[in-house]
């Protein structure tokens, strides 16, 4: 495509727009699609069509994104009309069941803070030495077992999926259940029906759990909510339960992807794995965290928006009621906010990426995923020195079709 013909793409009529999401470049699996890195060298502020034939603006600059993202006239309210949905499951989903993070405040605000001191810092860092032991085992389990074995199922979704279990008071003994419901709720081909029926699987589960816990209440976080959210009439259980949804899924879905496919890269650069492999600093390791999430930024079909009022950016015009998508996986390869961004560094400093997202939506429970991460980036590769890709790069399945990107399987041996 001309240089000149994409110059002209913020102007052109939304009806030829070019289709959203753009598939990757073969071979070229860590890096946004190639269009991208066009659209946001030639033009940042774009019409694209979705799946239903609406045609949002692509926003596709590092300091744009961070500019509307923390715009409070840009809204986050899945129920708005022209909400821009991923899928036409995500639509059914989120139409009538929303959580606060499809909310504006003071809605939103008043709903994330019930469930935010458990994802404090200081509260994350007390669980570090409980996912440490989380850690150390599942690698025992792995060294006694043999190879070659699926590090997805034997280690990366494990990990995340016994921290939030305990956070939350979630038997894990029920975790082929939550992540096969959850499996359903975050890939793009689930017909609406079937995305559904697994909503209303998580919801009932939870639902009876959070009755459970008004009964016979523990110390987890749906104990808290039961007890002192619910038992006061503030949520009723239906609203707590959503709320669990939101955390359980979010909870292992993203961890486990980013566990994988940061080993998955770090295989591929041999010196970064080496680097990491070989140091027992702190900083080191947790800088290499944010340059892998930066770097892979596993939430790739951007954060949704709508204009609620006439918004000038750099010569444009949103206006009232257009959609708006963030695209922070290229605004996290934006070589104006980071030097060659398309090379992974994990010296660099990274903390400034968007894969978290920006403004008063950001990521609740990034600072647990932040623990998470660096317990298993400052582990694995120690304790397995000779870890290495069982099959040819090219036979990996990757998540193409999943809201969360990542891998099915990642055989590995040592």
């Amino acid at each position: 495509m001309s240089a000149d013909l994409v110059t002209s793409m913020s102007d052109t009529p939304p009806a030829e727009a070019p289709q959203f999401p753009m598939p990757r470049a073969t071979g070229c699996p860590f890096d946004p699609p190639p269009f991208l890195r066009t659209l946001q060298a030639d033009a940042p502020i774009t019409r694209v069509r979705l799946w239903d034939g609406s045609a949002p603006w692509l926003i596709s600059r590092y300091d744009h994104q961070r500019v509307l993202l923390s715009d409070p006239r840009i809204s986050a309210d899945a129920a708005h009309p022209h909400y821009p949905h991923a899928t036409t499951g995500q639509k059914e989903v989120k139409k009538g069941m929303r959580t606060f993070i499809n909310m504006d405040d003071p809605e939103h605000a008043r709903l994330r803070r019930m469930v935010t001191a458990p994802f404090s810092i200081k509260r994350v860092e007390a669980l570090r030495p409980a996912i440490q032991k989380i850690v150390d085992d599942l690698i025992d389990d792995m060294l006694a077992g043999p190879t070659p074995v699926d590090l997805v199922q034997a280690f990366a979704l494990p990990v995340p999926s016994l921290v939030i279990s305990e956070l939350l008071g979630v038997p894990y003994a029920d975790h082929d259940f939550f992540q096969q419901n959850s499996r359903l709720l975050v890939n793009r081909d689930t017909p609406p029906d079937e995305a559904m029926a697994a909503q209303h699987r998580l919801i009932d589960y939870l639902d009876r759990l959070i009755a459970d816990k008004l009964a016979d209440p523990g110390e987890d976080l749906l104990s808290y909510l039961a007890a002192q959210r619910v038992a006061t009439g503030e949520l009723s259980r239906q609203e707590a339960a959503l709320m669990g949804r939101l955390l359980l899924v979010a909870g292992h879905e993203t961890t486990a992807n980013m566990i994988a496919l940061g080993t998955l890269a770090l295989l591929q650069h041999p010196d970064q794995l080496a680097a990491l492999r070989e140091t027992d600093d702190p900083k080191l390791i947790a800088g290499a965290v944010e340059e892998l999430l930066r770097y892979l930024t596993i939430v790739h079909g951007g954060r949704r928006r709508v204009a609620l009022e006439d918004i000038e950016i750099d010569g444009h015009t949103i206006r009232a009621g257009e959609g708006v998508i963030l695209a922070n996986d290229i605004g996290n390869r934006d070589a104006t906010a980071f030097a060659c961004p398309d090379r992974l560094d994990i010296h660099r400093d990274a903390r400034r990426h968007v894969a978290f997202g920006f403004g008063v939506h950001q990521c609740l429970g990034q600072p647990l995923a932040r623990v998470e991460l660096q317990v298993v980036y400052g582990t694995l590769y120690r304790r397995i020195p000779t870890l290495r890709l069982a099959v040819d790069l090219d036979l990996v399945p990757f998540k193409h079709d999943a809201i969360v990107y990542g891998v099915y399987e990642l055989p590995v041996a040592w």
